[in-house]
């Protein structure tokens, strides 16, 4: 007890002086495990320490064998072994079920049908199976047949008209492949004789003087055949150049 009171005045001067909360936190703490300390050893003086439980003893389980046949697992029971049977029989049944499930419908199939347009059942034959394919693919041929025809004859018609517009540069109005067939067939390879012919064409004011150069510096020293159709084509450029 004079423990107590000692730490009880600590406290009560640590609190008139206003010292750190700390320093009374250590002394209340100090207090606090005097106090637990002064309790245990009152309770130890007013009984004894020790004390005897005795616990009545359990009988021992008895296990009855007719109670765990009623709640325990039973065995699965064997189940019955089948013998397959082979594809051709089972497909063979199969086909009887179905002929008789038809012979057995097949009325009331027909009755349900009557009101519709066709049979949905029966196979409709396609395009190609149908009669008249034959006429419409003819008709067809001969529709496009003629529509090749009126495009050749339009292109032909085109083609006319263009040999007969004048060429301002003949240099100009003649085409790459036309070029190369020219130099190749005509000017024996050289491209520099070709590009200085047709710059003296080009240079000539009407077709007589052009057709009297080309006589005799293109025809005759270089042995052109005038039947060819490569001079024929080359000749009419030449014409539409001063037409």
């Amino acid at each position: 007890m004079e423990r107590i009171q000692v730490l009880i005045s600590k406290l009560n001067d640590q609190f008139q002086q206003k010292a750190d909360p700390a320093q009374m936190l250590v002394t209340v703490q100090l207090l606090h495990a005097e106090l637990a300390q002064q309790q245990v050893n009152t309770r130890q003086t007013l009984g004894t320490s020790k004390v005897a439980v005795v616990l009545p003893k359990s009988p021992a389980p008895v296990f009855n064998a007719a109670e765990y046949e009623k709640y325990g697992p039973k065995p699965k029971a064997a189940q019955p072994v089948v013998a397959e049977k082979p594809v051709e029989v089972v497909e063979e049944a199969e086909e009887k079920q179905y002929n008789n499930y038809i012979k057995s419908n097949g009325s009331s199939r027909k009755k349900e049908n009557s009101n519709l347009l066709f049979d949905p059942l029966v196979e409709i034959p396609t395009l190609s199976h149908q009669n008249g394919v034959k006429e419409i693919n003819e008709a067809i041929s001969v529709k496009q047949e003629s529509l090749n025809d009126k495009l050749r004859q339009q292109n032909g018609e085109v083609g006319e008209l263009l040999k007969g517009t004048p060429i301002k540069d003949l240099r100009k109005a003649i085409g790459i492949n036309d070029r190369f067939v020219f130099i190749t067939e005509l000017f024996r390879g050289d491209e520099a004789m070709y590009e200085r012919s047709i710059k003296t064409i080009n240079s000539f004011n009407i077709f007589p003087e052009a057709q009297y150069w080309i006589n005799r510096e293109l025809i005759v020293k270089l042995g052109w055949d005038v039947d060819v159709e490569t001079v024929k084509h080359f000749y009419q450029l030449v014409r539409r150049r001063f037409s």
